[in-house]
C-alpha cells in the first residue's frame, strides 16, 4: 500500500469536532493544549462547545480544522494504526495542514500560518461583498464560459461535475439567475462569508505574502501536491509562492487526486470531519479507497 494523507478545507467544521480525540488520546490532547498556548483565544472551547456562529468564522474555523486534522493524525500514530505515508495534500486551508504533516513547518509555525491566513481572509470578506455558487453536472469549459460572461472566477474544481464559482455577489447572483438560459441545469448559491479563491481576496494575498517572508520553510518529507497546479511542489520557495497564489487562485482538487493516484497512491486517509473529501473522491473515481477519520471511535481498533 502507498498511503496518501488528505486534509479537510473550510466548510467541513462542526461543533464538537475533536472532543473525543482530546479525551481519549494523549497525543491529540497535547496538540490542542499547545494550540491554546500559541493562539490568543480558546480553540479547544470553540471547537468542542461552539457556538456554531463563532466556529464558522473564517479566522476561527481555519485553525480549528488545522488542529483537528493533525490531532487525528497523531491519534492514529499513537495507536500504531498509521502506515508510513508517501503523499500529503489538503483542500485549500488543508494544504497548510498537509505541509505541516509533511514536515515543512513544525506544529506551532503551521498553526500561526493558518491562523494568519484565516484572519486576513476574514478581513477581505468583511471589506467586500462576495458570493459563491456550486455548478453541478457541467464540464469545465462551460463553467469557464459562464465565468467569463459574468466576470466571476472558478474557485474550486472538486470533482467531475462539481465546480464552485466565486466573485462579487451581484455578479454571482446574476450568473445563477442566467444559468438555465445558458444550458446549465443546476447552480446552487452557497451560504458563505465571502468570495474565496477569487480576486476579492487580493488584499489577503498581498498581506499573506508579506507575512510568509519571515516564515522558514523546509523541504517536505512526503510528496505534496499543490492546489494551484495539481502538481508536486518540493522546493521551499516554490511552496511559499504556491501558498500565496492559492489565496486568489482556483483550487484544482480533482487534479491533485488524479495526479496522486498516477504517482502511485493506492489508499487515502482523510483526516477531518464530515467525510467531505471521501464523497468528492467517489464522484471522481469509485474505485479509489478513501478512509475517513474524525473522532476516536472511527480510528481502527
Amino acid at each position: 500500500m502507498s498511503l496518501a494523507l488528505i486534509f479537510s478545507g473550510q466548510g467541513a467544521q462542526k461543533v464538537g469536532m475533536g472532543r473525543s480525540l482530546y479525551e481519549g488520546s494523549a497525543a491529540a490532547r497535547g496538540l490542542y493544549d499547545e494550540a491554546n498556548r500559541v493562539l490568543d483565544w480558546d480553540l479547544k472551547k470553540t471547537s468542542f462547545e461552539g457556538p456554531e456562529s463563532e466556529l464558522t468564522q473564517t479566522k476561527v474555523c481555519q485553525p480549528a480544522l488545522f488542529v483537528h486534522g493533525l490531532a487525528v493524525l497523531e491519534a492514529l500514530k499513537e495507536k500504531g494504526k498509521l502506515p508510513p505515508p508517501a503523499f500529503a495534500m489538503g483542500l485549500s486551508l488543508g494544504e497548510v495542514t498537509a505541509l505541516t504533516a509533511a514536515g515543512v513547518f513544525d506544529f506551532a509555525t503551521g498553526l500561526k500560518v493558518v491562523a494568519e491566513r484565516g484572519r486576513l481572509m476574514q478581513l477581505a470578506c468583511e471589506s467586500t461583498v462576495g458570493g459563491m455558487a456550486a455548478v453541478i453536472g457541467e464540464e469545465r469549459a462551460k463553467v469557464y464560459e459562464l465565468c467569463q460572461e459574468f466576470d466571476i472566477e472558478a474557485a474550486n474544481f472538486n470533482a467531475p461535475g462539481q465546480i464552485i464559482v466565486s466573485g462579487e455577489k451581484t455578479k454571482v447572483d446574476a450568473a445563477v439567475a442566467a444559468a438555465k438560459d445558458r444550458g446549465i441545469k443546476k447552480v446552487i448559491s452557497l451560504n458563505v462569508a465571502g468570495a474565496y479563491h477569487s480576486r476579492l481576496m487580493e488584499p489577503a494575498r498581498v498581506a499573506f505574502a508579506a507575512y510568509l517572508e519571515n516564515v522558514p520553510f523546509g523541504r517536505p518529507k512526503l510528496t505534496v501536491f499543490s492546489n494551484t497546479t495539481g502538481q508536486v511542489v518540493a522546493e521551499p520557495e516554490q511552496i511559499r509562492a504556491a501558498l500565496v497564489k492559492q489565496v486568489v487562485s482556483s483550487v484544482l482538487w480533482e487534479d491533485c487526486m488524479r495526479n496522486c493516484v498516477a504517482a502511485g497512491a493506492t489508499e487515502f486517509y482523510e483526516c477531518g470531519p464530515g467525510a467531505v473529501l471521501a464523497a468528492q473522491s467517489r464522484r471522481t473515481d469509485k474505485s479509489w479507497i478513501v478512509k475517513s477519520f474524525a473522532e476516536l471511535a472511527e480510528l481502527p481498533a
